[in-house]
């Protein structure tokens, strides 16, 4: 069997605080022995918890896989949010159609039921996902999208939509193809988004179900196939806390089992594919089952929250200008910073780094964000929080009065000001001084004046 031991941790906050973080985190088994030792005996393997989106482990779980039935996890999705749309009731009366056996092998798993026979919508998801009824996924694509090929496309739509990087399906129901195909990870995304759903986890949950008479068949009694949910089928293997989800077993699959359960406010996902079926001293023993309630055990046994950071410590400090008697202000986070963990994981394994403005400028508001705070573990990000003031800060009016002067003298435009104001003084200057015209001495009268007692005196007129 290929195993890849690549164990991986999310680091999360508690749901009220909001800590981003990036999908995938790195290798926790040099710093968890926990983490180190944990197998799953399976081709491939995922345990997440859906509550806060972070990944517990993983076993090959970006790797090709063939779903088998839980296949029909998606089918039953597509309808469901085609009812939410309105596209279809919950309680409409289908006929099942011309397709009801398009493609289905006379040994699949099956309700009998017949092309003509009528059952309701919601009848049909309970054939489709307890039973694992392989013509209920047909009747309930053909009446959708008017062909089961046509319905097809719209699950490998949703699935792109959904983020599905390694899915691509044929069918509705999961009968082995090998281009018929997904990864656990995929899987866990399709199993998100339908336990969002509240008839799909009613349906999922439901142990026995029992359906009426219809046109062309008594009343039918029909038992979930999760061993963990139900005893009915497959005895020792209930798990008090399962809350679903589906079975799928083929030869080229193996024996598959997408399962959660809920804990104390967290609801974890497990994705066990290609397990084995073996016999041992007490009999059959269904390793899909046993293998998928270890590992959710073993989550909800050894994952808790660690607080990393309280939202009162301080982690940076910022000057401040033109302050009240202060002259920086305390940085703290926007929120505690939380985060599961594996028990024997210490905080001191992870690094603060914080990015800050230089400096700002009275006021300062409490709360007013003035920096960001990133924790890393193994030199890798693994989420960010604003960093806040941690008290408000008055401005001096002496201080401001002070800056605006010397802000308004040192303005370019007042600089320029001043200059142009020297430059006029200047010629106004030049003008007066260097430049101003002499003045010439003389008669202002015509001719000039004669000295006196010199020449020959004239006289005309009257002494």
């Amino acid at each position: 069997m290929k195993k890849n031991r690549m164990i991986t941790f999310f680091l999360a906050l508690v749901m009220t605080l909001g800590l981003a973080l990036p999908a995938r985190a790195t290798d926790l088994s040099d710093y968890s022995s926990i983490v180190a030792k944990k197998t799953v005996d399976a081709n491939a393997a995922l345990l997440v918890n859906m509550t806060h989106d972070i990944i517990y482990y993983e076993q090959n779980a970006y790797d090709k896989v063939y779903p088998a039935s839980i296949t029909k996890v998606m089918t039953a999705l597509v309808v469901l949010e085609a009812v939410e749309a309105g596209e279809l009731s919950l309680y409409e009366e289908i006929a099942a159609g011309s397709e009801t056996w398009l493609d289905l092998p006379a040994d699949g798993s099956t309700q009998n039921i017949q092309i003509g026979e009528i059952l309701t919508v919601e009848e049909l998801l309970y054939c489709l996902m307890l039973p694992s009824a392989n013509e209920a996924a047909n009747i309930l694509a053909q009446r959708l999208s008017g062909s089961v090929d046509a319905f097809v496309q719209e699950m490998n739509d949703r699935a792109m939509e959904l983020g599905c990087t390694m899915t691509h399906f044929v069918n509705p129901h999961g009968i082995h193809d090998d281009n018929h195909y997904t990864s656990c990870y995929d899987l866990y995304l399709i199993a998100r988004e339908a336990m969002s759903n509240e008839t799909f986890r009613t349906i999922v949950s439901t142990a026995e179900y029992s359906m009426p008479a219809t046109n062309m068949s008594e009343a039918r009694y029909m038992a979930n196939t999760n061993g963990l949910l139900t005893g009915k089928k497959y005895s020792g293997y209930v798990m008090e806390d399962c809350i679903g989800i589906k079975t799928g077993s083929t030869s080229n699959a193996g024996y598959c089992l997408l399962s959660a359960a809920e804990r104390d406010g967290n609801i974890l996902i497990s994705v066990v594919m290609g397990a084995e079926t073996t016999l041992d001293r007490d009999g059959t023993h269904r390793k899909q089952f046993s293998e998928s309630s270890a590992l959710m055990e073993w989550g909800f046994e050894y994952f808790s929250i660690q607080t990393i950071l309280e939202n009162n410590d301080p982690v940076a400090e910022v000057p401040v200008e033109l302050g009240v008697d202060v002259d920086s202000v305390l940085l703290v986070p926007a929120q505690s910073m939380d985060a599961l963990l594996p028990e024997d994981v210490r905080i001191d394994a992870f690094t603060l780094k914080s990015e800050v403005v230089e400096s700002v400028q009275a006021p300062v508001e409490k709360g007013q964000v003035l920096g960001e705070l990133t924790i890393y573990l193994q030199e890798e990000p693994y989420g960010t929080v604003d960093l806040v003031a941690a008290e408000s800060v008055e401005q001096s009016s002496f201080l401001a009065s002070k800056k605006a002067v010397e802000d308004f003298i040192s303005n370019t435009w007042f600089k320029m000001a001043i200059g142009l104001v020297l430059i006029v003084a200047l010629i106004v200057i030049l003008r007066n001084t260097v430049f101003r015209p002499r003045r010439r001495y003389g008669s202002r009268y015509t001719g000039s004046r004669r000295r006196r007692g010199s020449g020959s005196r004239s006289y005309k007129g009257r002494r």
